[in-house]
């Protein structure tokens, strides 16, 4: 066995800065706001989720993010939603709390055009199961599908579609003036 006669390599220390992540909440949160390099602050769209949706109704599908119709909206969870349907396949995101989403395969679909829609009060399908979602957690809401969100305590919820006749947009009252 041999030893290596070459000296250590000495790393110079790096001074790095310390950075803290904090998650907000329906009930905690911090007001954020924009750096302008250029232009100006009417020409961008900036809102804080959580305000949006403790301003909101529950399940009012408020338009935070558009980019060529397609949407990012927020919604408060709180108690049952109503049963929805689309045309096409959905995400969410559990940004705050804990929610449930039931879903049924319709025996026809019922969807047709953009975006969320009712599906009536207790579409005929059958029982295709449920997720559970906390806070980080996305699911699929697939074409041809019911699904109703349930959710004990208020949360809030992200979800990307297709701006519909749901879709609601406030600009005017969620953006930085």
């Amino acid at each position: 066995m041999t030893m290596s006669t070459q000296p250590a390599i000495k790393i110079p220390s790096v001074k790095t800065e310390v950075f803290e992540t904090v998650f907000g909440s329906l009930s905690h949160y911090t007001k954020g706001s924009i750096e302008l390099v250029t232009g100006k602050k009417s020409h961008y769209a900036f809102s804080n989720i959580f305000e949006v949706a403790g301003q909101s109704a529950p399940y009012e599908k408020i338009v935070v993010g558009l980019n060529l119709g397609y949407v990012i909206e927020t919604l408060r969870a709180e108690g049952t939603s109503p049963w929805f349907t689309c045309a096409h396949d959905e995400f969410v995101i559990s940004v705050d709390g804990s929610v449930r989403v039931d879903f049924l395969k319709l025996d026809a679909a019922t969807a047709q055009g953009d975006g969320t829609q009712l599906a009536g009060e207790l579409p005929k399908g059958r029982p295709m199961g449920y997720v559970l979602l906390k806070r980080g957690h996305q699911a699929l809401l697939p074409a041809g599908c019911a699904y109703r969100f349930e959710a004990s305590v208020p949360c809030v919820l992200l979800q990307q579609t297709v701006q519909g006749a749901l879709s609601v947009e406030k600009w005017a009252d969620i953006c930085l003036k």
